[in-house]
Formats: structure tokens, C-alpha cells, sequence
């Protein structure tokens, strides 16, 4: 169960605006590229972000460059989630390898307010806004993709699962 308070954003969030092109060949620590997470599209994001909250958009999430960091800024910068209509296949990708817990909704978007809180459950697929009283449904992750995202990523799942749990 991931809960938190609501950051909300529109249609076609690319990845340029979610992690700036200027930092994509700099060699950041993760800590620094969280420092970047969406300055270019809301520069108070991490001013009133905090641990754990979640993301919501709308269509085509991370659209554009391939860019990986594009998820590792924001699982750095400790977003709980994103929940969005759809997302761009390659972001989707990149978020659960990074472990970063990705949901999609049609209907997250309309029916939940920036600042709202809301705590989704992932075993049964529902949002439940906490603030309106509102519930969403949406389909719930695969297992696997979920012990992806428990583990830290795609490299530490496999890692464990193949008994070289070594860094």
C-alpha cells in the first residue's frame, strides 16, 4: 500500500521537462539527478514534495527521449508513485526497472485534485482518494512487475533471484 498527497500534472509530460537535458550527460549521483526532477516543468516540485508522494498526469507520461534518468530522478526523489493514463512505452519500462511503482488510470486523473490524499492498494487495484472518499479501480500489476518494484529495480530482482545478491 503506497499513500501520499497528490501532484498533478496534464497531458504529454515529457521526459526533457522531467529531467532536464542540460544534466543528461553530467555524471550524477542519483542524489544530485533528484535534485533536477522537474525543475523545467514545476519549479516547487521538490519544495513540496515529500517522501512517498504521488504523481498523477494524464496521457502519454513520459513521452520523448528514452532517458532513464527520467525515472531515476523521481524514484530519488522520493515519488511513491505515478499514476497516469498512459505512458509512453519506454518510460513505462524504465520506471520498473528503476523500481519506481507506475500505475495507469483513465479515471485517476479526473477524479483526483492536486493535493488530495490518496492511498492505493495495490493487492485489490483501488485509489482510494482519502480526501473526497472517492474509490478508482484500476487493473492491478502483475506479480512479477510488483516484486520488480519491491526489490529496488530490475538489477537487484535479479540479483536476488539468481543468489548473486552482490553489488
Amino acid at each position: 500500500m503506497i499513500k501520499g498527497k497528490v501532484h498533478k500534472y496534464g497531458d504529454d509530460i515529457n521526459t526533457d521537462v522531467i529531467f532536464p537535458g542540460r544534466y543528461t550527460y553530467k555524471n550524477l549521483s542519483e542524489e544530485e539527478m533528484a535534485q533536477h526532477a522537474m525543475e523545467d516543468l514545476d519549479p516547487t516540485f521538490l519544495d513540496t514534495m515529500e517522501k512517498g508522494d504521488i504523481v498523477v498526469a494524464g496521457r502519454n507520461f513520459g513521452c520523448g527521449s528514452s532517458r532513464e534518468q527520467a525515472a531515476t530522478c523521481r524514484k530519488y526523489a522520493g515519488v511513491g508513485a505515478i499514476i497516469a493514463k498512459s505512458f509512453s512505452r519506454l518510460y513505462y519500462r524504465n520506471a520498473i526497472n528503476q523500481g519506481l511503482l507506475i500505475i495507469i488510470s483513465e479515471e485517476a486523473h479526473d477524479k483526483i485534485s492536486k493535493g488530495d490524499n490518496i492511498r492505493i492498494h495495490l493487492s485489490t487495484g483501488v485509489i482510494e482518494n482519502l480526501t473526497t472518499g472517492e474509490k478508482i479501480h484500476f487493473k492491478a500489476l502483475p506479480d512479477f512487475v510488483l516484486k520488480i518494484v519491491e526489490s529496488g529495480g530490475l538489477i537487484p530482482y535479479l540479483r536476488t533471484k539468481l543468489g548473486t545478491d552482490q553489488k
